[in-house]
């Protein structure tokens, strides 16, 4: 589009275009104020023509950029400071903005458009979105803000710096391993700000749905022992049945991300079991539990599972689920596997199935093996929340889950039969 322009109109315009939005939005910022404000429609295009100027009689040498850059910081500073006279309680947003419609003059001679495009039009939509933005960080509490970082620590710092490539006899891979643990975290972390958005605003069942793919185990037991007292045992035992069956699901996600192969294998069954059991579940809670869409739901909040410590701890617990399979692969057999995934079943399934998939040989008998294991492994946790269930819930309610539970973990044993 810009061939038949010369290149210096083309950029010229750009630049206006681009603090003139900045200018814009501050001008209509500064009609709202009662005291003085820097800037407006004509003094951002002034600044960015400043960066763009300047760029250009040096020839984007950074000395001479860092010098007007330091000018116009100067500005900037005697501005605020007039500003704070006015008002203490001024913050310095339109001072920065004249700072970055600067750098958007600079990067727009240097040819980085997109660059600088990005930095003007993000530019505007954080100054324009201030009130919802103001919001969201009062909504957002201190130990969330915690918690991100800290998972911002496994992905972005520990991550990057671990070797990827095979160490031991296990051929244990640091990066690798560390992928699994940052996925997972991440998936529970994102069905976990879920449950915490809608938990006055869904009821038993979408809540059940939510801390299924958080983790089905500890929903299961937080449904048995709600459920105990309440009046509605076909409400909870349908819920807790609905969050099993998203065991299924969360295991072919994670299988997709790590073993694309064995997750093909086993997708048309746990995609089947998941989905039934989630409407069935669904049936049970919302036509014979009477479940209105906006029943109260469970008060006990779910974990915020990033944590550092559960992170080192299922690390951990991959990692020694990679040496159990390949030894029972290797000194046992498929007979071992299988005894393996029965009693993994009742505990976390998930370093196991990921311990699988990560560890698995290259050959079809190993896959068909694997998938068996995968398969009795859930079939085992469904056992197992069947339970716990039984154990922790009402006479009515508990009874109710254990048979809706343990009829779905007979059920997944039939991919036995063809995979």
């Amino acid at each position: 589009m810009a061939e038949p322009i010369p290149h210096e109109v083309f950029e010229l315009a750009l630049v206006l275009f681009l603090s003139f939005l900045v200018g814009i939005e501050r001008e209509e910022h500064k009609a709202e104020g009662g005291h003085y404000v820097f800037g407006g429609v004509r003094t951002f295009p002034l600044i960015g023509f400043v960066g763009y100027g300047l760029a250009r009689l040096s020839g984007g040498n950074v000395l001479a950029l860092a010098i007007g850059f330091a000018a116009v910081g100067a500005l900037m500073t005697v501005s605020y400071w007039n500003k704070v006279r006015a008002n203490p309680a001024a913050g310095a947003t339109t001072e920065v903005s004249a700072l970055l419609t600067y750098l958007v003059g600079a990067l727009v001679h240097a040819g980085a458009t997109w660059t600088a495009v990005a930095l003007g039009v993000l530019a505007v939509l954080l100054l324009e979105l201030r009130e919802g933005l103001e919001k969201l960080t009062a909504r957002i509490a201190r130990e969330e803000v915690l918690a991100f970082a800290k998972f911002l620590l496994l992905a972005i710092v520990i991550l990057p710096v671990l070797p990827d490539r095979p160490f031991g006899p296990f051929a244990i891979n640091p990066f690798r391993t560390w992928v699994v643990v940052v996925v997972v975290s991440g998936l529970s972390y994102a069905s976990y700000v879920l449950q915490k958005w809608l938990r006055q605003r869904g009821g038993v069942l979408v809540t059940a749905l939510l801390g299924g793919a958080y983790s089905s185990t500890a929903t299961t037991v937080v449904l048995a022992r709600d459920g105990k007292d309440a009046d509605r045992p076909m409400l909870y035992a349908g819920s807790a049945l609905a969050a099993t069956g998203m065991m299924y699901l969360r295991i072919i996600l994670l299988l997709m991300l790590f073993d694309a192969e064995l997750a093909r294998l086993l997708a048309p069954s746990f995609c089947a079991l998941g989905g039934a059991a989630a409407l069935v579940g669904a049936a049970m809670a919302l036509v014979l539990g009477g479940q209105t869409p906006m029943a109260t739901p469970t008060e006990r909040p779910a974990r915020n599972p990033l944590e550092l410590r559960p992170a080192f701890l299922f690390g951990g617990a991959f990692v020694a689920m990679l040496v159990l399979t390949q030894l029972a692969l290797h000194r046992v057999g498929p007979a071992g596997l299988y005894g393996l995934a029965a009693m993994m079943g009742f505990g976390d399934v998930d370093p196991f199935v990921l311990g699988l998939a990560q560890g698995r040989v290259a050959s079809t008998e190993s896959l068909h093996a694997l998938a068996a294991a995968v398969v009795l492994a859930a079939s085992a946790n469904g056992v197992a929340k069947a339970l716990y269930a039984r154990l922790f819930g009402g006479r009515k309610s508990g009874t109710l889950m254990l048979a809706a539970i343990l009829a779905l973990a007979g059920v997944g044993l039939a991919p036995l039969l063809w995979i």
